[in-house]
Parts: structure tokens; C-alpha cells; sequence
């Protein structure tokens, strides 16, 4: 199942699969991977909260998602995504740090940084909290006009 909603960051296709979100998607919208998305649904209990709790964060009144969640990835992703989630609201973390903090060495921001743009569930999962070892802002899936939006609205947040 699937519901539309208009956001500062442009449209936003929410999926929802077996209670849980699966995926956020931003427009222009593509079926590159072919995961099925059901039918479109604005009833669902899951993806009406989803919208809900979306609009409280654009509108600076939620910090903390509380949503069930399945995103769908290796293991190596979902321990990196895991550590996406740890990134406070209005806080960022470099490749590097979460690298450190998954004892990765080497390679491992490269690593970091592949998992982070396969991430399903943007937003949600703060991706967009995520930039350079010298604090600049690096590739995002959405685009880096969107990642910045999402920053500085939690910046704006903030004070």
C-alpha cells in the first residue's frame, strides 16, 4: 500500500508493507528496483500516521520518528542504518565517525557512504544527517538541494 503527500522537500510516496514502512520515496518517482508497492491506499492506519508524524517534523513540532519501520537490505546496510538513526535531530556525523562507530577501517566511510544512499526510507531515517569529514554536504539520493532543506529546517528547529 501507498499514499502521496506534499512536503517542503517536493511529493513524498510513503509504501507500506505487512504494518510496516518500507519505503519514502522522492518525486520524480521511479519503479527502477521493481519492488512492488500495492495499491494506493490514504485509509491505512500506518501510512496516515506516517503523514502525520512527516507533517509534525516539516512543521518543526516532531524531532523523534516513532514508526514501525522495515527497510529492506543487506545486513552490512541495516547496521549502518541502524546507526543513521542515532544521529540526533539537528546533529550530523561524518562517513567516518560512523564508520568508527561500526569498527570499520580502511574503506569504511566508502563503505558508509554506499549504504547510506541505498537507504529506503529517507527522512526517517536521517540520512541527510550525514556529510563530509570536513563538514561539507556530499551526495544525497534525494538531491543536495533537498538534504540541505532538511537541515537547515532542523537547524531553524533548534533556535
Amino acid at each position: 500500500m501507498w499514499i502521496l503527500m506534499n512536503s517542503p522537500v517536493g511529493e513524498l510516496l510513503i509504501v507500506e508493507q505487512g504494518g510496516a514502512i518500507v519505503a519514502i520515496e522522492f518525486s520524480p518517482f521511479s519503479d527502477v528496483d521493481g519492488r512492488p508497492r500495492g495499491d494506493r491506499d490514504d485509509t491505512n492506519p500506518v501510512l496516515v500516521e506516517a503523514v502525520r508524524q512527516l507533517r509534525a517534523y516539516f512543521d518543526r513540532d516532531l524531532k523523534e520518528f516513532d514508526l514501525p519501520l522495515a527497510p529492506v537490505g543487506t545486513a552490512f546496510q541495516a547496521r549502518v542504518w541502524d546507526q543513521l538513526q542515532q544521529i540526533g535531530y539537528g546533529e550530523t556525523a561524518s562517513y567516518g565517525q560512523i564508520a568508527g562507530r561500526l569498527g570499520l577501517t580502511g574503506h569504511g566511510a566508502r563503505a558508509v557512504g554506499l549504504a547510506n544512499g541505498r537507504n529506503p526510507i529517507p527522512i526517517v531515517i536521517p540520512c541527510h544527517r550525514v556529510v563530509g569529514a570536513n563538514g561539507t554536504l556530499t551526495g544525497y539520493a534525494g538531491g543536495i538541494e533537498r538534504k540541505q532543506t532538511l537541515l537547515d529546517l532542523e537547524q531553524d528547529a533548534l533556535f
